[in-house]
């Protein structure tokens, strides 16, 4: 069951934030959801954004003018928060790289984290049944995305699961977080100290344990100002080199980690999923 907060017109379908009871992360989560015109009359494709540090629900909703280009493909665009919150959930006034706003899309296996920090379930399990329940969806045509931690949590998911994703993306993600210091401090809280299962949870690592057979779809800034201590895309380049997955990374000239970089090629990463979800 999903409560409705707000619901607004745009690009002749409509934007609806929601909340609900998840029962993964036993708690109240947040989600917004873009709904084109066409699913007033048949189920569509669906498209999940995952979002990073310090981003709830309403960043990319609100920055990055998706819904235009996601209008034209007939594609709904799914964006969660990118962690558990409220009452008697860990993390309020942690840093802002660890608990709220910063969950990491893994399932926490260490005290206090491990009831309620189970984003990875909460995103490849429950999101879409309830996304399917609520909304008109094809659910066998599905996708994701993200940016910097929902890069990372993207191409994980992506590559875990290539049977419920039908293709994958990224913006500037942490490409390589068992070797990055936001990964290594939150894989520390929300894994424990074996860092062996980091690696389930880091796509430089899985990339060469599990393959992949699609291309993907990395953008990256050459002005970002993580690009060389904490994203290491060229860990994640190595990688796919070395398994012969078919990786198309984008280096682009002057732009850095903010939503200006995201707005200016998001469109392009709606039409590369298009043909994967339409297909």
């Amino acid at each position: 069951m999903i409560t409705q907060i707000s619901t607004q017109k745009a690009f002749n379908g409509k934007v609806v934030f929601f909340s609900h009871l998840s029962e993964t992360n036993h708690c109240t989560m947040k989600c917004s959801v873009f709904i084109p015109v066409e699913a007033e009359t048949k189920p569509v494709p669906v498209l999940y954004w995952l979002s990073g540090l310090t981003c709830t629900e309403e960043n990319f909703t609100i920055k990055a003018n998706a819904q235009r280009f996601a209008a034209k493909e007939g594609i709904m665009l799914v964006a969660p928060d990118t962690s558990p919150r409220g009452e008697g959930v860990p993390g309020k006034g942690e840093a802002w790289d660890l608990g709220f706003g910063a969950g990491f899309y893994v399932n926490a296996t260490e005290s206090p984290w491990s009831k309620h920090y189970q984003m990875y379930d909460y995103i490849t399990e429950e999101l879409p049944l309830l996304i399917q329940k609520n909304f008109s969806t094809l659910s066998n045509s599905q996708s994701i995305f993200g940016h910097s931690m929902g890069g990372h949590g993207a191409l994980v998911m992506g590559i875990r699961e290539p049977k419920k994703y039908r293709s994958v993306s990224a913006f500037a993600p942490i490409s390589n977080p068992c070797s990055s210091p936001w990964g290594e401090k939150a894989f520390s809280a929300y894994l424990g100290s074996d860092r062996q299962k980091w690696e389930n949870y880091d796509a430089s690592y899985l990339i060469k344990k599990l393959g992949y057979d699609r291309t993907l779809l990395i953008d990256q800034g050459t002005e970002d100002q993580f690009l060389k201590t904490s994203l290491l895309p060229e860990n994640f380049e190595r990688a796919c080199a070395e398994t012969k997955v078919k990786l198309e990374m984008r280096y682009q000239k002057g732009y850095d980690h903010s939503y200006y970089f995201i707005s200016t090629f998001i469109e392009d990463h709606i039409k590369f999923h298009a043909k994967f979800l339409k297909a």
